[in-house]
């Protein structure tokens, strides 16, 4: 989906660069100066910015995935622990047995917790560069979109600066023969 995303604002992007790019060049300007469908401009804009919630969206899928992810791990920790404990409190009745028991069931304990911290670090790692991915492709979204409409408004204020050249008298010209 961030493929998608990164997609269609790349596509936005460029089709607005295009707009800009080809627009037909003012009969008293430069070839910098220009000029372009305004509606068309500001629809590839609103269409950019609209992609930014998908972005967000995702973000919070992807934090409440890592929860559950967090919390599956947890029950998995302590379905782990119960079963352990309940294997220590049937072998408590025989020394020996006892101390088996407890050791193994402190192995296993130990195991469940750092196979919890295992999974709660590959979550939390997952995550987090999920969200460092989002993060910059909405940062380098909305650096294009702020560039374009630098451009854009670059390109109108140019466009209305020029000046319209303003028509000059003619002198009469005398005739010779007079």
């Amino acid at each position: 989906m961030d493929n998608e995303m990164d997609n269609e604002v790349t596509v936005l992007l460029e089709e607005l660069y295009n707009t800009i790019a080809d627009a037909k060049t003012s009969t008293f300007g430069s070839k910098s100066k220009c000029s372009i469908d305004r509606e068309n401009a500001l629809s590839l804009l609103d269409s950019i910015r609209n992609q930014f919630p998908i972005e967000f969206t995702e973000a919070k899928r992807l934090v409440s995935a890592k929860d559950e992810f967090i919390a599956n791990a947890k029950r998995e920790a302590d379905t782990i622990r119960r079963s352990a404990e309940e294997q220590a409190k049937r072998l408590v009745d025989e020394t020996e047995i006892t101390r088996t028991a407890k050791a193994q069931a402190n192995e296993t304990i130990n195991r469940a917790e750092q196979r919890s911290r295992e999974l709660m670090k590959a979550a939390n790692d997952y995550v987090d560069d999920a969200l460092r991915r989002t993060e910059e492709a909405v940062a380098a979204a909305q650096n294009e979109v702020r560039e374009s409409r630098a451009r854009f408004r670059s390109l109108a204020s140019a466009r209305q600066s020029v000046p319209v050249p303003q028509p000059q008298e003619v002198a009469p010209v005398e005739d010779p023969e007079e």
